[in-house]
């Protein structure tokens, strides 16, 4: 069975004296029911990429902002079957990192990245367990949520 390493950010901003979330839509995702699906920006570590750089790369191209790193929340480990290169069943993890807002303004996504990504949108983060499309991601939403009722100040890791 092959292996996959992927990384993603879990984005908050405090706006409006509350803390959003940054969500992407996926691209070629089709909503059920007229339902947008929601998701978290993630995708595969580059070779000489650590998590935590690969989790901000992705951040930057699938949302549009830059980021930084807070904590590491969790993985989520899951087995899919390929439906490409003939396809064969694949073991995954997925790191997942809480994220602080630094700049950039959210949807602003490169031409070639609107092949992976629709849009992006902020969301209140304690609604967003319930509106991301993944039931991993809503896990990490919540721990994100709990991280930041925690710690008030929400203190930045240093890198």
């Amino acid at each position: 069975m092959t292996r996959e390493f992927s990384a993603g950010g879990v984005v908050v901003r405090q706006m409006r004296g509350r803390w959003w979330l940054a969500a992407i839509e996926p691209a070629g995702r089709s909503p059920s029911a007229g339902k947008t699906v929601l998701a978290l920006p993630k995708g595969l570590v580059d070779a000489g990429e650590t998590p935590e750089q690969a989790a901000l790369r992705e951040v930057r191209e699938e949302t549009g902002v830059e980021a930084r790193l807070v904590a590491k929340l969790g993985d989520i480990k899951y087995v899919y079957t390929r439906s490409w290169a003939g396809g064969g069943r694949v073991f995954k993890v997925v790191s997942f990192y809480l994220l602080r807002y630094e700049s950039g303004k959210l949807g602003e996504i490169a031409p070639e990245m609107r092949i992976e990504v629709c849009g992006a949108e902020w969301i209140p983060l304690e609604d967003a367990p319930r509106q991301l499309a993944y039931k991993g991601e809503r896990e990490m939403a919540t721990k994100a949520l709990e991280y930041v009722t925690r710690n008030p100040g929400l203190k930045l890791l240093e890198n």
